[in-house]
C-alpha cells in the first residue's frame, strides 16, 4: 500500500516552491506528462522501480527523460533527483495527484467529469462548465465522457456532488414511482 503521507508531503513542498515562482500550473504540466510516461512505458516503469537498476542507473534515465522533455521546471527537475535519491519514485503518480489537487484548491478550481450519450458540441460543454461554476462557485475544469447506455441527457461529477440528468435515470425513476402506484 502506498503512503499517502509521503506523496501529499513532497506535493506540497513542490507546490510551496513552485507558487514562490508563480509556476505552480506549469510544474502541474511537466509532472504529469512525467507521470504519463513514466506509466506507458513498461520499460521505463521498470528501470525507475526495479532494485535490480542502481540509482545511479536510474538518475541516468530520470535525467534523461527530462531533457527530452525540453525545458523543465528547476522546482519539478529538483524534485524528481530527489525521489532518485530516496528511492521514492514510486510515490510519483501519488504525487502527482496531490499536487494537483492542492494546486486547484489554491487556485480556486474544481474538477469535474461530464459523461454524456453522445460527444457533446464545445458550445454546449462550455454552457454546461458556466452553470456547473454558478452551481459550485469555482472555476470548473470538466472532463468529457461518452456513454451510449444514458440514452441521453449528461450527468455531470463536480467533486463529490452529481449532477443527474441522463434519461437513463429519469426512466429510472419513473419506473420506481409507476411501481409504488
Amino acid at each position: 500500500m502506498v503512503n499517502v503521507s509521503i506523496a501529499r508531503r513532497y506535493a506540497r513542498a513542490l507546490l510551496d516552491v513552485a507558487a514562490e515562482g508563480q509556476r505552480i500550473d506549469a510544474v502541474a504540466e511537466q509532472l504529469l506528462s512525467f507521470v504519463t510516461a513514466f506509466e506507458k512505458s513498461r520499460e521505463l516503469s521498470d528501470v525507475l522501480l526495479n532494485p535490480a537498476y542502481t540509482r545511479t542507473q536510474r538518475s541516468q534515465v530520470v535525467e534523461a527523460l527530462m531533457k527530452m522533455m525540453g525545458t523543465v521546471e528547476p522546482a519539478l527537475a529538483n524534485t524528481l533527483r530527489l525521489l532518485v535519491d530516496r528511492n521514492r519514485l514510486i510515490y510519483l503518480p501519488d504525487i502527482a495527484r496531490a499536487y494537483r489537487d492542492m494546486a486547484d484548491a489554491r487556485s480556486g478550481r474544481a474538477r469535474g467529469v461530464v459523461t454524456s450519450a453522445a460527444p457533446m458540441t464545445p458550445e454546449a460543454l462550455e454552457a454546461l462548465r458556466k452553470n456547473l461554476q454558478q452551481l459550485t462557485q469555482r472555476n470548473v475544469v470538466l472532463e468529457t465522457r461518452v456513454d451510449p447506455s444514458l440514452l441521453g441527457g449528461v450527468s455531470a461529477q463536480v467533486g463529490s456532488v452529481l449532477y443527474d440528468g441522463s434519461v437513463r435515470t429519469q426512466l429510472e425513476q419513473m419506473r420506481r414511482e409507476l411501481k409504488q402506484l
